[in-house]
């Protein structure tokens, strides 16, 4: 039986940065994949393939923001998605084989199978032939990610009725796509396929998308996405959903809708099938998600899960950073190594990213603080891209000054919250933001005026 310091379960986002980490401490690592290709949900059929479609429909339709960009060409329904996807195929390829020379370069064994745990310190490891092989180990990291939530009630066919990974592989652009759901994945989805003419509704059980986002936020995105042509039918419950011949029918408590096509998004689940955790006694939450402590450890301390098998934020960056503190501490490492403030981003036409607390959050809690805004249509840049509705929100606490959170709607949103993130992690405030100077013209300029809004409300 093969022995190693560290057993990493799923080549993700998560499980690959666990594994060169741990490389890189000296000890001896080998990945699991069990899937023909490695790099997981993140990179073969959720972030990098969803994020690529967003950038071609965004390129496809530039020019209707106005600015001083070019309006493209008319877009081909019929070969634009096959385009698409090749180009997609193109960046996973360079992507997965920058990945591979990673793992090579730094001395990690990279052995194809499922795994399951026969006792705590061995794993047993399936191929797709029926060969088996025993491993054992010192320290696990589990990283198998998450799939998306099917229910059987649903007709999923991969023709007509989707989830977020079968959608990827549509050859036609549909005449009308219902999407069922109106969180992340959805409105990703509902503004790529929107921007290229496609009818999309989205029906949802919620008063609102994207409750959890700041209200200016989300009444900005919502604005936008109307202007896109996507109709809401929101505090809707679904009672079926049909495939009839070439048409899908949802039926719901106030409307029926007749579509082309019907993504279902709503929620994902742990990929925890197969590996054997209940019968070492790995406590989850009530959903299937593995419970770990702030190290990651689960409660048998050598076995550690990252990624979307812990649940929430389940992001491809959050999954990153938790792969390399699990790594960590595993080889024993004493130094500090998360930040205390972490960005999200929502990748829809237009992009959203925040960090920190939200106006609703601050309120509950009895904050004392202002809201500054600057406006994209306020900058030379933003004027020059044709971006009129973008907008940057930062919330400053009264006493102290200090930068509690911001929230940016617009091009560019889930690049310029990094520098609102780095403030708040060196415990900086909103003096910090006025005293420097950013580049003209930029739409990091909305940090200095909506700065300034907070100090003209503080002085």
């Amino acid at each position: 039986m093969t022995h190693y310091d560290l057993l990493v379960v799923g080549s993700g986002p998560a499980g690959h940065r666990a594994a060169i980490q741990a490389a890189k401490r000296g000890k001896r690592v080998a990945l699991i994949e069990r899937k023909p290709r490695i790099g997981g949900a993140g990179l073969q059929t959720g972030t990098i393939p969803s994020k690529a479609l967003r950038e071609i429909a965004y390129s496809a339709t530039i020019g209707t923001s106005h600015g001083m960009r070019i309006q493209p060409n008319t877009i081909r329904r019929h070969s634009f998605l096959s385009e698409s996807i090749r180009q997609k195929d193109v960046v996973i390829d360079k992507q997965e084989s920058v990945f591979l020379n990673q793992l090579m370069r730094n001395g990690v064994t990279l052995i194809p199978g499922e795994a399951g745990f026969i006792d705590a310190h061995t794993l047993r490891i399936r191929t797709a032939r029926g060969d088996t092989q025993q491993l054992h180990a010192d320290t696990f990291i589990l990283a198998t990610g998450s799939r998306p939530r099917r229910p059987d009630h649903i007709p999923f066919d991969k023709e007509r009725v989707l989830d977020s990974t079968s959608i990827l592989h549509m050859q036609e652009l549909p005449k009308r796509l219902t999407i069922v759901g109106g969180g992340v994945i959805a409105c990703e989805f509902a503004t790529i396929y929107a921007s290229l003419g496609v009818e999309v509704t989205i029906v949802d059980s919620h008063p609102k998308i994207l409750g959890f986002l700041c209200e200016d936020i989300s009444r900005n995105l919502e604005k936008s996405m109307l202007h896109l042509g996507i109709q809401f039918r929101m505090n809707e419950h679904i009672q079926s959903i049909t495939r009839q011949g070439d048409k899908v029918i949802l039926c719901g408590e106030k409307n029926n809708i007749e579509s082309d096509c019907l993504l279902y998004a709503l929620g994902r689940i742990p990929n925890t099938d197969g590996l054997g955790l209940e019968k070492l006694g790995i406590k989850s939450h009530a959903r299937g998600w593995i419970q770990t402590n702030p190290h990651f450890q689960t409660n048998i301390p050598h076995i550690y899960a990252v990624g979307d098998l812990i649940g929430s934020p389940a992001l491809a960056a959050t999954g990153i950073e938790q792969g390399r503190i699990a790594a960590l501490h595993a080889c024993n490492s004493n130094e500090k190594i998360i930040s205390s403030h972490l960005p999200m981003a929502i990748y829809t036409i237009p992009e959203v990213a925040w960090v920190g607390k939200t106006s609703i959050e601050l309120e509950q809690q009895g904050t004392h603080y202002v809201a500054g805004f600057g406006y994209y249509r306020e900058t030379a840049r933003g004027q020059i891209i044709g971006d009129a509705n973008g907008l940057l929100k930062l919330l400053v606490e009264k006493e102290s000054r200090k930068l509690l959170g911001v929230h940016i709607v617009g091009e560019s949103a889930s690049e310029l919250v990094h520098i609102g993130q780095m403030v708040m992690n060196l415990d900086g405030t909103v003096d910090d933001l006025i005293r420097n100077v950013f580049n003209y013209p930029t739409l990091a300029e909305c940090y200095k005026k909506a700065a300034l809004h907070c100090s003209s409300q503080l002085s």
